[in-house]
C-alpha cells in the first residue's frame, strides 16, 4: 500500500509542479494580450479567454497523458486496457467503472481523481481571474453601486 501511496503523490507533486508551470505561462499570454488597447474590447475579451482555456485544456491533457504514463509504468490495470481511457475516467472523475485497477493498484484512482479535482478547481480560479483582470482593463466592469456596500 505504501508503494501506491509514493507513486500515487509523486506522479500529484509532478502535475501540480506541471500546473505551476502552465499557470505561469497562462497568466502570462493573459496580461500580455490582456493589456493591449482592443478596438473591439468584447472580441479582444473573447481571445483572451479563449486562448487561456486552450493553455489550461493542453496542461490538463498532458497531466492525463502523465497519469498514462504512471499506470502502465507499475501495471496498475489488465494487459489490454486502454490507460489513456482510464486516466481519463479517472482524472476527470467520471467514474464509468468499466475499467478498474488491479487489485494491488486500486488506489491508484482515487489519487488520480484527488489530483485532477485539485487541478481544475486551480484552472476555473485562473480563468476567473484572467477574466476579472481583463474586464477590469478594457473598462467592461461596472462601478460597485449602493447594492454592494450594503454586504
Amino acid at each position: 500500500m505504501m508503494l501506491q501511496f509514493v507513486a500515487g503523490t509523486l506522479v500529484s507533486v509532478i502535475n501540480i509542479g506541471l500546473h505551476a508551470l502552465v499557470t505561469v505561462v497562462a497568466v502570462g499570454i493573459a496580461r500580455s494580450a490582456g493589456l493591449r488597447h482592443a478596438e473591439r474590447p468584447k472580441l479582444h475579451l473573447m481571445g483572451v479567454m479563449i486562448a487561456t482555456a486552450v493553455v489550461l485544456k493542453v496542461a490538463h491533457m498532458l497531466e492525463i497523458l502523465m497519469w498514462a504514463a504512471a499506470y502502465g509504468i507499475v501495471q496498475a490495470a489488465a494487459t489490454d486496457t486502454d490507460l489513456l481511457y482510464f486516466a481519463f475516467v479517472n482524472y476527470t472523475t467520471l467514474g464509468y467503472g468499466d475499467i478498474t485497477p488491479v487489485r494491488e493498484w486500486r488506489l491508484i484512482g482515487p489519487f488520480t481523481a484527488m489530483n485532477g479535482v485539485l487541478l481544475f478547481g486551480w484552472s476555473a480560479a485562473i480563468l476567473f481571474e484572467v477574466l476579472r483582470k481583463t474586464l477590469e482593463h478594457l473598462g467592461l466592469t461596472e462601478a460597485p453601486g449602493p447594492a454592494s456596500r450594503q454586504i
